[in-house]
């Protein structure tokens, strides 16, 4: 029998550390092993306790948490999931507290309190039990900053090329992961289009966060974006994205917003209309991620000749999206988190 994964959660309301250890409590695969009231109490009690995973509350006094995991990361690499609020606020530091360390996020609910909440605590159950296998030994001793400026790409550029596309897809971890990947970009790669599992609300952040760090345009997708040269575009929480040829370009449609292979946005979605549309003119990546999202996709690029690869597992926070599509065959190789970018635009100028 599996041990029951062991939480610390850290919120300076009483009873939002009620609400939490009771729901929580629910699933027996989880065991509440104490509650902290802020991040000083919570650090001696990480030492006394040795959780396998910490809930932390974003906003929170003396310290809040995005200052908390920039000096506990380095020196006690943990699994950490974030409470967050949908307050413009509160979007903000949830997307500082990724970059920071935070292996994934909840956010609280605005509406409807009751159905929301027990939908907040489904949500909170399946990614605890999630992060309890995250690898974030990665962060230790690492010096963690707030990059305030673009990157300088290493690359040489790119000829302008409208007929090419990257498809990225990404899940748990992947708000870092794709920073690291798209960073490197020269500004004139082709149009990249990105489904990172996130809700509505914090796709727009994330595009606006990473604009400010790439040497591309980044942007959240609106239905009829020309997928071009030097823009990366990501799908909004809460829609499927579609890519569609148009003439002689393409672009983005944006359609239902039921789940497919469990996500909306769907990284399968997106895949399989690049396959349909695009075909051997893609190249795609599988980023870190729980699940199987995307795996099908993958496989019907690769089917048309595209060129598809995996994040390996030594670099992955959860070596499950990447893992799944290489084992079916949609990614043809593994590579690490490091060389991705560099892969991805060797593959878009190989001769065929």
């Amino acid at each position: 029998m599996t041990r029951a994964v062991r939480v610390l959660i850290v919120d300076d309301s009483a009873l939002v550390r009620n609400i939490l250890s009771q729901g929580l409590s629910l699933d027996p695969g989880i065991e509440v092993v104490g509650t902290a009231v802020d991040p000083y109490i919570a650090r001696d009690k990480i030492v006394q306790l040795q959780p396998d995973v910490l809930t932390l509350d974003v906003e929170m006094p003396r310290m809040d948490g995005v200052a908390f995991l920039r000096k506990l990361m380095p020196q006690y690499p943990i699994p950490i999931v974030m409470v967050s609020s949908l307050t413009q606020r509160g979007k903000q530091i949830t997307m500082e507290a990724l970059e920071a360390g935070a292996v994934d996020f909840v956010a609280k609910p605005t509406s409807n309190v009751a159905a929301g909440l027990n939908a907040m605590l489904m949500e909170l159950r399946t990614k605890v039990k999630t992060a309890a296998s995250a690898n974030v030994s990665h962060w230790k001793g690492r010096k963690v900053a707030s990059p305030t400026q673009k990157t300088t790409a290493a690359s040489s550029a790119l000829a302008e090329s409208t007929d090419k596309i990257i498809a990225i897809g990404a899940s748990t971890g992947g708000t870092e992961a794709i920073r690291r990947v798209i960073e490197k970009f020269p500004a004139t790669t082709a149009g990249t289009v990105i489904v990172q599992h996130m809700p509505s609300g914090f796709t727009k952040m994330f595009s606006e966060r990473l604009n400010q760090l790439c040497l591309m345009q980044v942007k959240e997708a609106e239905h009829g974006d020309r997928v071009r040269s030097g823009l990366i575009l990501i799908a909004p929480g809460g829609k499927q994205l579609e890519v569609v040829r148009t003439g002689g370009f393409y672009e983005v449609r944006l359609g239902g917003e039921e789940k497919v292979s469990g996500h909306c946005p769907s990284v399968d979605v997106m895949m399989h209309s690049v396959a349909k549309h695009v075909g051997a003119n893609a190249v795609a990546a599988m980023l870190t991620g729980m699940g199987s999202d995307g795996a099908e996709g993958m496989l019907a690029m690769r089917n048309v000749g595209a060129r598809c690869i995996s994040q390996d597992e030594a670099s992955s926070v959860v070596f499950g999206m990447p893992k799944v599509a290489f084992e079916k065959g949609g990614a043809e190789r593994l590579v690490s988190l490091e060389n991705i970018s560099s892969t991805l635009l060797s593959l878009l100028t190989e001769k065929k």
